[in-house]
């Protein structure tokens, strides 16, 4: 197995009262010494820790050569480690017991196993793409498309993460709004669009959208995006300009002879009696300037 690179040692480990024990010991400082060591070696063997090299079990004396240290010193550690349950000997095997579990090795197992398969799937398309095409694939472009399919990768897994139950790619059905059914919304934009402009102003701009689509033939890929981004707007613009109130008096025709010249005063008497009806004083008056001005 490939030998690890770093072990997980906790910062309280001198608190621990295997370790206050030892340092009451003599020789305490070369006891602790041989310790990490060993777990730096089982690191690099990997091999949960048991100490083998091939099919040959770790001595004293070997361990000792390889530590650099006195074989003294290495056998009074083994002998204080054993006392204490830190290791234990199977069939004369050294070992140290729940080493994966302190260790936490299965995540870095794993990892290694997906990076294998990723590589493995990696190099199954770059092989595919040689034979489709005559162009050769530099090592540049390699690390590039590697580098796209791994965030491609991320994004997929984030988008399955936030939405449990939903396959990745799948996109909600829209459906019709509008008098001539040109606006397509999915439920969830529709609601998004009530609880953030109300439902009035939803059904004006969904009015003024599809209305528009249906005079000009717009198009976008998105209504919900084009309602946010700019029918909304226009909405509430039509909505802010002044509306005239009242009716327009109509001034007769014949009062537009070219040959009189009325002040606003005349003109004000002339609506007055157009629009009387049922006064005849006014209605008489109106007559008589009619037939004067040849109306």
């Amino acid at each position: 197995m490939a030998e690890v690179k770093w072990i997980k040692i906790t910062t309280d480990i001198f608190d621990d009262e295997k370790i206050l024990l030892i340092e009451s010991l003599p020789d305490a400082y070369a006891i602790i010494t041989v310790w990490f060591k060993l777990l730096c070696l089982a690191g690099k063997q990997n091999n949960s820790g048991v100490f083998m090299m091939g099919r040959i079990p770790y001595t004293e004396q070997m361990l000792a050569t390889i530590f650099r240290m006195k074989e003294s010193s290495v056998t009074m550690a083994l002998r204080t480690f054993e006392q204490f349950g830190m290791v234990e000997l199977v069939d004369g095997v050294i070992t140290i017991p729940n080493w994966n579990k302190h260790q936490s090795l299965d995540a870095y197992e794993k990892k290694k196993a997906y990076d294998r398969q990723y590589r493995m799937e990696q190099r199954e398309k770059q092989r595919l793409l040689a034979t489709k095409s005559d162009c050769q694939t530099t090592s540049r472009t390699t690390v590039v498309v590697a580098e796209e399919d791994k965030e491609k990768d991320k994004e997929v897994d984030l988008y399955i993460n936030n939405n449990p139950g939903k396959k990745a790619g799948k996109k909600p059905a829209k459906h019709k709004h509008g008098e001539f059914q040109n606006v397509l919304l999915a439920d969830s934009e529709y609601e998004k669009l009530t609880n953030d402009f109300g439902a009035d102003l939803r059904d004006k701009a969904i009015a003024f959208l599809d209305a528009y689509i249906e005079e000009k033939g717009y198009k976008s890929k998105s209504h919900n995006l084009a309602i946010r981004r700019w029918v909304m707007d226009a909405v509430k613009e039509n909505e802010s300009k002044p509306r005239r109130s009242g009716r327009k008096e109509i001034v007769p025709k014949w009062c537009n002879n070219s040959e009189f010249r009325f002040g606003e005063a005349e003109l004000e008497a002339i609506q007055k009696a157009v629009t009387a009806g049922n006064d005849p004083d006014l209605a008489d008056r109106a007559e008589k300037l009619k037939q004067r001005l040849g109306g």
